[in-house]
């Protein structure tokens, strides 16, 4: 059975500049059986409700600003699934929430980016599940908990995400080494209650958590966590380190 993971994201810019994390999702692909399709919640897909990519043939969004051309030549060209898209709608709606398929959502690049550098052939199906987040972590651990079954089938269910996210404090000349101590707080909170499977605590992140607003102004980056979580089984890291000093690129594995 295929694990759930939760991946920190970071900037675009980790399509052409992988660092440490490049490495990283490189060897984890290599460790796991080949799925037969793929199914992410991204931070990049807000909604108001529960929506499902149905596009056999989803289109590279290059949804940012500011990047080098040689960014938004990125393609990455995995073909959808609508079969599965189906499936996912159907498990969500037993579960008794309501869900509908959006035949016109493209890949952003919470999911094209890392699975450029996991799958670079693109030759994987891949499904994007949107994120209302202003329903908070209880919908996604229960979206996670709603898909689950899905690993036994051959499907890596991925949140897309960031373990920090506070774009308005990260230090653009920071090397590897740096580490922000709020920031390092904060992750080390959330890393051993995911440990002690402690649910009402990270549930309850932003009243329990040190630094917990200041990690995460809005919680969308941390959202798709949840998700992960509810999807897959015993918790373990697969890599940790932040960049910019306080934009954490842990990738945590479910199962």
């Amino acid at each position: 059975m295929l694990p759930s993971l939760f991946i920190s994201h970071g900037s675009p810019m980790l399509a052409l500049q992988p660092g440490d994390s490049g490495p990283a999702l490189q060897r984890l692909a290599a460790e796991l059986p080949r799925p037969r399709a793929i199914v992410v919640v991204s931070a990049h897909w807000e909604s108001q409700e529960l929506l499902v990519t149905g596009s056999p043939a989803p289109e590279t969004w290059h949804d940012f600003g500011g990047f080098p051309p040689e960014l938004f030549a990125v393609q990455y060209p995995a073909p959808g699934n609508p079969q599965l898209a189906g499936e996912i709608v159907e498990l969500l709606h037993a579960d008794g929430l309501n869900a509908r398929i959006d035949e016109r959502r493209p890949f952003d690049h919470g999911t094209w980016v890392p699975l450029s550098l996991m799958y670079p052939a693109a030759d994987i199906p891949v499904v994007q599940v949107s994120l209302p987040s202003r329903m908070g972590p209880a919908l996604q651990t229960r979206v996670g908990h709603a898909l689950a079954s899905l690993r036994e089938q051959g499907v890596l269910l991925i949140g897309s995400g960031s373990i920090t996210h506070n774009l308005g404090e990260l230090d653009w000349r920071a090397g590897p080494e740096t580490i922000t101590p709020w920031a390092l707080e904060f992750r080390d909170w959330v890393v051993d209650k995911l440990a002690a499977n402690d649910e009402n605590a990270l549930h309850d992140y932003r009243r329990q958590a040190p630094n917990a607003v200041r990690s995460h102004p809005s919680d969308e980056h941390l959202l798709p966590l949840y998700f992960a979580r509810g999807a897959g089984g015993a918790f373990s890291v697969a890599h940790q380190g932040f960049t910019l000093g306080a934009l954490g690129m842990d990738i945590y594995r479910f199962g």
